[in-house]
């Protein structure tokens, strides 16, 4: 019989590994700050409307700031094949030397979001929403007047071209992942829209009203994934065989989903409207696009960024080429493909006049 460490000798051992994780990553600081009648692009006012984020490291240091995808949070961005290779001791963001800020957008995470209370009363939020209220969150709330990188990852990277659009003075570096500085449209918004629609139309959804979670929301989310996240080569790897294909569907459609479809449906419907594409010129920052070659919501094959990247006097483009390893849409989730192209830009980008 194998010998075998006494409860209490396997706790210690693995308080030490989480202290020690923490010790090296810095430890995550939780906040949130509620603004006051914060009123929507539509004129619709909310009269208080929280926003929920996590920071790492000292404020008096170089700040970041960090945005997350669509359902996602803050606090999911420390996760091992992100943050885990981004924050830690020695790593191209050490939160010893950044203030690294990982705000939850409006109706995600712990910020308000319609399962609050209001359900399908919520007031229709776009990027342009969110967008402003982080820009008030880390100005008006955290004190911040300048950041050194904005860095987001398919919603997140949407909102970092409308970052330095909007706020052109006051970013170095932006770096928009999985994502395209051009209206929403194509594949990319018509399964949205068939997902969203799909909620709407479940008769136990009940005008938003719904005493349990619609089914359909499950399945419509798990058919959106798989149609536009994966990658070609990725998928092909896990479900090499019809039966590995109807195992893995059967693991993504039997546990309960996590979340709210109300919330979901408002987060995936709020990306109608973007289009940064007309203010292109006005940016100042040091961009750098990383998109992968299997992007499904994004494909490198409609010349997109040839066309938008002249128009931005310091931009370049990294792709990713499309491999078995990598997973379409998902594949600038994983930090290691692109760390350190983000950590030599830091290093050589110019500082703006502040």
């Amino acid at each position: 019989m194998k010998n075998r460490l006494p409860l209490w000798a396997s706790l210690c051992c693995l308080w030490l590994s989480l202290f020690g994780n923490l010790q090296a990553q810095e430890a995550p600081q939780h906040g949130s700050w509620i603004v006051n009648d914060f009123k929507f692009h539509t004129g619709e006012i909310l009269p208080e409307l929280r926003l929920n984020y996590t920071t790492l490291g000292d404020p008096k240091n170089e700040a970041v700031l960090i945005l997350h995808g669509t359902t996602g949070s803050g606090v999911g961005m420390l996760g091992a094949n992100f943050g885990g290779e981004l924050f830690g001791s020695g790593q191209i963001l050490d939160a010893k030397r950044y203030f690294v800020i990982l705000p939850d957008a409006i109706g995600t995470g712990k910020s308000t979001k319609p399962s609050d209370g209001l359900r399908a009363k919520f007031p229709a939020y776009n990027y342009d929403d969110m967008v402003s209220a982080q820009h008030r969150l880390v100005t008006e709330h955290l004190g911040i007047r300048h950041l050194r990188l904005v860095l987001g990852n398919s919603m997140g990277g949407m909102q970092t071209w409308m970052w330095a659009v909007k706020y052109p003075d006051m970013l170095d570096i932006a770096v928009p992942m999985a994502s395209l500085p051009s209206a929403m449209s194509g594949r990319n918004w018509m399964l949205r829209r068939m997902l969203t629609e799909s909620i709407r139309k479940d008769p136990l959804w009940m005008g938003g009203n719904y005493k349990e979670q619609p089914p359909s929301w499950q399945f419509a989310s798990v058919f959106y994934a798989t149609a536009t996240n994966g990658g070609n080569q990725g998928l092909q790897k896990i479900a090499a065989t019809s039966d590995r294909g109807d195992a893995l569907l059967k693991q993504r459609l039997t546990p309960p989903l996590a979340g709210d479809a109300n919330d979901h449906l408002y987060q995936w419907e709020s990306s109608k409207d973007y289009d940064p594409s007309s203010g292109l010129e006005r940016i100042k920052a040091t961009v750098l696009v990383i998109n992968s070659a299997d992007d499904e919501r994004n494909p490198p094959e409609l010349g997109i960024l040839e066309k938008a990247l002249p128009r931005i006097k310091n931009s370049k483009a990294l792709i990713i080429p499309g491999s078995p390893d990598t997973l379409g849409h998902g594949t600038t989730g994983n930090s290691r493909f692109w760390k350190a192209e983000v950590g030599q830009l830091l290093q050589s980008a110019p500082k703006l006049a502040r």
